[in-house]
């Protein structure tokens, strides 16, 4: 395997979606980034890049926030 090749398929999800910042109301992707207890999952299992990870973080405390995600499960 390449170089070129390894690079195109350890891309994000969200890279490889081109999305630009994850939406809190996203409730398809949401849930499958966090732990059934409600924690989120770390950038090395989740796949994701550090700047869809911080998008992640934020919009996951953002639905919580506004009761589209629980606490804790």
């Amino acid at each position: 395997m390449s170089k070129k090749e390894f690079n195109k398929t350890s891309k994000c999800r969200f890279c490889r979606m081109g999305v630009d910042e994850v939406d809190y109301k996203d409730s398809i992707y949401l849930p499958k980034l966090a732990t059934s207890q409600g924690k989120l999952f770390s950038r090395k299992r989740s796949g994701n890049c550090a700047h869809h990870q911080h998008s992640v973080k934020v919009s996951i405390k953002r639905a919580r926030f506004m009761a589209l995600l629980p606490y804790v499960a």
